[in-house]
C-alpha cells in the first residue's frame, strides 16, 4: 500500500517540503534510503545523510536547518522519532493477524480460548488455563496450570507461562521469556541448601512489553508484580516478589533482587543491579552499570556505584583517571618534605 507525502503530512500534522505528491510504500534508515521510501532524520549527527539519501520522503525536526538543497520531499514534524514511532505503529496495525488453532496444538479439555487467536503448532496449554479474545500464541509457547492470558496478548515462540501466574491485555512477550520460574530462595543447613517453595505466583498488568530470554520469578508468597506498561528488554532478571511500578523501562541484563519495589516512570540502563528489600521512588532514572544497595528517594538522577549524581560522578571519573600521576606527585612531593625536615634538624 502506497501513500503521498500529503496522506502522511496530514496524519501526523507535519508540513510538506517538495512534491506533495510524492508516495511511498516501505520504510529505510536514511543511510541507506531507497527510491519509494521513508526516512526520518532527528539527530543533527546524521543530518549529511539527508543531502544524499535516496529515500522519496524524510521527516525531519522543525528545528533542524539544511545548509543546502535536498532532492527528497521533507515532511517538517516537531519530532521526527515520534512521527516515525506513529508511523511504524500504523503499518503494523495494518498486517493481517493471524488466526486459528494448529492441529499440532496441544490444548487440555478443562482450558478455555477465547475467539479470534491463533495457536501455533505445538503449542501446550494446560489445565484451566484462560486465554483472551484475539490473542496470538505462536509455536513452542507453553502455558501452564491455571495460568490467564488477556485480550490481545502475543507471546512468541518457547516463551513459558508456568502455573497460576496472571498475563494482562496488550501485552507481548518475546521469544524464551520465562514468567513464573521459581524464585531463589534456599535456607542454608549443615547439609547444604534446603529449597523454600515458592507457592506464590507472577501478575503482569495490561500494555506491558517483555524481551527475549527475561525472567520474572514467581514470589515466594503472594505475587510478584510487573505493572502496567512496563517495558523489560532482553535479558533482564526480575526477582521475586519485586514490584516493578507502572511505565518503568528497563535496558539489556538489569538485575532486581528479591523483595525491591521500584516505583513508576523509573528507568535503568544496561547492566544496572539492584540490591534486595530496598525501595526506589518515582521517576528515578539509572545510568548504566550502577550498582544500587540501598533505597533511593523519588526524582534522582543517578549513576555509578553506589550510586551519585552525575555531574559529581563524571567529575570525579575524570579525577579518578589522574589518579597514578597524582600518586606519583604525591611520592615525590613526600621525598622532598622529609629531604627539607633532614635538613632543618
Amino acid at each position: 500500500m502506497e501513500f503521498t507525502a500529503k496522506q502522511i503530512a496530514e496524519f501526523i500534522q507535519g508540513r510538506v517540503e517538495g512534491d506533495e505528491n510524492a508516495s511511498v510504500r516501505t520504510f529505510a534508515k536514511i543511510e541507506e534510503g531507497k527510491p519509494g521510501a521513508i526516512s526520518f532524520l532527528s539527530n543533527s549527527k546524521y543530518i549529511n545523510y539527508v543531502y544524499e539519501t535516496e529515500s522519496s520522503i524524510v521527516l525531519i525536526d522543525e528545528a533542524l536547518k539544511l545548509e543546502k538543497e535536498v532532492k527528497c520531499t521533507l515532511i517538517r514534524v516537531k519530532s521526527a522519532y515520534d512521527a516515525v514511532a506513529k508511523l511504524l505503529q500504523l503499518y503494523e496495525s495494518m498486517k493481517p493477524k493471524k488466526k486459528g488453532i494448529s492441529s499440532l496444538a496441544f490444548i487440555d479439555p478443562t482450558a478455555k480460548v477465547g475467539e479470534n487467536c491463533y495457536i501455533g503448532p505445538f503449542v501446550a496449554i494446560a489445565a484451566n488455563a484462560v486465554i483472551g479474545d484475539g490473542c496470538v500464541i505462536h509455536p513452542h509457547v507453553t502455558i501452564g496450570e491455571n495460568a490467564t492470558v488477556g485480550e490481545d496478548t502475543e507471546i512468541y515462540s518457547n516463551a513459558v507461562i508456568y502455573h497460576g501466574c496472571k498475563v494482562g491485555k496488550n501485552c507481548i512477550l518475546h521469544a524464551g521469556c520465562v514468567i513464573g520460574a521459581d524464585g531463589f530462595g534456599f535456607a542454608p543447613t549443615e547439609k547444604g541448601y534446603e529449597k523454600i517453595p515458592q507457592i506464590g505466583i507472577v501478575t503482569i498488568e495490561d500494555n506491558v512489553e517483555i524481551g527475549a530470554n527475561t525472567c520474572v520469578d514467581r514470589s515466594t508468597m503472594g505475587s510478584t508484580f510487573v505493572r502496567k506498561g512496563v517495558k523489560l528488554d532482553n535479558l533482564v532478571q526480575i526477582a521475586h516478589n519485586t514490584d516493578i511500578g507502572s511505565h518503568t523501562v528497563m535496558s539489556s541484563q538489569v538485575g532486581i533482587a528479591g523483595s525491591t519495589k521500584v516505583g513508576e516512570w523509573c528507568m535503568f540502563g544496561g547492566q544496572v543491579g539492584v540490591a534486595g528489600h530496598i525501595t526506589i521512588g518515582n521517576k528515578v532514572m539509572l545510568g548504566a552499570q550502577s550498582g544500587v544497595p540501598s533505597s533511593i528517594k523519588d526524582n534522582q538522577q543517578l549513576i555509578g556505584t553506589p550510586p551519585m549524581e552525575m555531574k559529581p560522578y563524571f567529575r570525579s571519573q575524570a579525577i579518578f583517571r589522574r589518579l597514578p600521576d597524582m600518586y606519583k606527585r604525591l611520592d615525590e612531593m613526600k621525598k622532598e618534605i622529609d629531604e627539607l625536615k633532614g635538613k632543618i634538624q
